[in-house]
């Protein structure tokens, strides 16, 4: 079964496209999907560097990393 990612808009299409490739099915946040993980560009993060995140699945904070970076975190963590 595929892992549903949750993934921001600002997120390059390099980073889309691998991990499409390795076979994640990308959806926006707050789509009513249940996701098993989300990667966030840091984009939304607040002054204090905190997050309001509802659910317990892995959050990735995708700035400055590669694509493989990416991909290797969220293999790690899910």
């Amino acid at each position: 079964m595929k892992k549903i990612i949750a993934v921001e808009e600002g997120l390059s299409s390099v980073v889309r496209d691998t991990m499409t490739r390795e076979g994640y099915e990308l959806v926006k946040p707050g789509a009513g999907s249940k996701v098993d993980a989300t990667i966030i560009t840091g984009m939304d993060m607040n002054v204090m560097g905190m997050q309001d995140i509802a659910n317990k699945q892995p959050v990735i904070d995708a700035r400055g990393k590669t694509a493989d970076q990416i991909l290797s975190d969220l293999k790690s963590r899910l």
